[in-house]
């Protein structure tokens, strides 16, 4: 079941178990000609099954309502609890799964994203320019993350990739193929909708390359084609890495480290720490 239809079943198990506390403390006021408090207090223990008996109904019409609240009270009351214990259960198996599938995008990134990435950005006319908002560094907040992100999103993507460069992307693309077929058969895929659109595009594109045998001789209008995937898979794997790098620098501190110092846009990363 869904978080979403667990939050709807809590909000009107919640409605009706205000609306009986509300009415009931009115009416078991009225009828049995107790304080607001005395009447508010009879409903709460009455709804949460602890009934001390301090104070019972006394009158035919309260004995009435008192059986009417059992029937409805205590049943919304417990339907509360359950919906209230069952959500918490649901969000930390989500936040179970989005750990592990984090993993699997970390797997991607260090097994192909990154080598994508690099061989994309040296393609872009304009790679000094985004270049530039692309060097992260420890100093980065959530803001600088936002920024970042929302001007990449107004940009325009288009690599200019040579014969040579399709060459090597093809090579590369097919040495990596049963590696993204076991990327999408992992099933908390479902869990990551942007991701999911990632590797659907990088396998398309993989797919194309295979099936031609002489990227020498393709005509200009299959250029453009392939150029159009990639400028597709470009754009979401951009994304993907930014997310990525901000979720492993709240995170994952010490992976963090290494993803700076081995950033595909930086010319000049290197693993090696050459300064304390």
């Amino acid at each position: 079941m869904t978080q979403d239809s667990i939050r709807f079943r809590l909000a009107i198990n919640c409605i009706i178990f205000l609306a009986v506390l509300i009415f009931g403390t009115i009416i078991f006021m009225s009828v049995e000609n107790r304080s607001l408090i005395d009447s508010f207090y009879y409903i709460i223990v009455t709804m949460a099954t602890v009934g001390y008996g301090d104070i019972v109904p006394a009158t035919p019409a309260g004995k009435i309502i008192a059986i009417l609240l059992i029937i409805t009270g205590v049943s919304t009351f417990l339907g509360v609890i359950a919906n209230a214990t069952e959500l918490m259960l649901s969000r930390r198996e989500k936040m179970a799964r989005m750990k592990k599938l984090n993993m699997v995008i970390g797997v991607f990134f260090s097994e192909a994203g990154n080598h994508l990435i690099r061989i994309f950005a040296r393609s872009d006319p304009r790679f000094e320019e985004i270049q530039k908002g692309l060097i992260i560094t420890v100093k980065w907040t959530r803001e600088d993350f936002l920024r970042v992100n929302e001007h990449l999103h107004g940009s325009k993507y288009s690599v200019q990739v040579s014969q040579s460069d399709l060459q090597s992307l093809k090579d590369f693309l097919v040495k990596q193929r049963d590696f993204l077929v076991r990327l999408l058969e992992n099933p908390t895929l479902l869990e990551h909708e942007s991701f999911t659109d990632l590797l659907r595009a990088v396998f398309h594109r993989a797919e194309e390359l295979a099936y031609r045998d002489n990227l020498n001789q393709s005509p200009v209008a299959d250029r453009a084609h392939l150029t159009g995937d990639i400028n597709r898979a470009y754009h979401l794997l951009v994304h993907q890495w930014l997310d990525y790098m901000e979720y492993l620098k709240i995170h994952y501190p010490y992976l963090f480290s290494l993803a700076m110092r081995t950033n595909p846009f930086d010319l000049q990363a290197s693993p090696v720490i050459a300064h304390l």
